[in-house]
């Protein structure tokens, strides 16, 4: 059961923009992050929840998307994601963040799937304009941005041959595959 809703957990990077995520549901997802684990559980992260079409534009300027498909700039017009989650460290709480946001994005994007949504976790993001649009205090480091809706593409996992190349790729039909390396290449002892 795990495994396949792993399986099913891709980085989508492609929505159908016409189905809307309430913001109820993106509560319900923070929730799961919320009571994951967090170093010294000392709880340093914070959250912004986008899902209404002005704001979802304005943050989508500010991302980079698929850093390996170079002739593909991200989403076009209804295809981008229907909301978004800002995942913040509160500087307030801890000077670092560890690997919380870490986990926090995998229980959300876990909990995503579960619903029959995807998302993708974005790591390229211009974060001072972002700070600037969303006047985001400097109080809170800007560690992710999550994109989240119903996914429009398909995604296949598939195994990288020996030495094989780890970059991510879309065939001629748009699939998107993802090379992963054997289970017997990471397992050292």
């Amino acid at each position: 059961m795990i495994r396949d809703l792993i399986l099913k957990n891709r980085s989508y990077r492609r929505f159908h923009g016409e189905v809307d995520i309430k913001l109820e549901t993106l509560k319900e997802l923070v929730d799961l992050a919320r009571l994951s684990a967090s170093a010294g559980n000392m709880q340093p992260l914070k959250y912004i929840l986008s899902c209404g079409p002005q704001r979802n534009v304005s943050i989508f300027a500010h991302l980079a998307w698929a850093r390996y498909l170079a002739d593909w700039s991200g989403p076009c017009e209804g295809e981008r994601a229907s909301a978004y989650i800002i995942m913040l460290g509160d500087r307030e709480i801890s000077g670092s963040f560890g690997c919380d946001h870490g986990i926090a994005a995998q229980s959300i994007l876990l909990g995503a799937t579960e619903r029959g949504l995807g998302g993708c976790i974005i790591a390229s993001v211009d974060k001072e304009g972002l700070r600037e649009t969303l006047e985001i205090p400097r109080r809170f480091e800007i560690l992710l941005v999550l994109a989240l809706g119903k996914p429009r593409e398909t995604v296949v996992v598939e195994t990288v041959s020996p030495g094989g190349d780890i970059k991510y790729w879309r065939d001629s039909e748009g699939v998107h595959h993802v090379p992963k390396r054997p289970l017997d290449d990471i397992i050292i002892g």
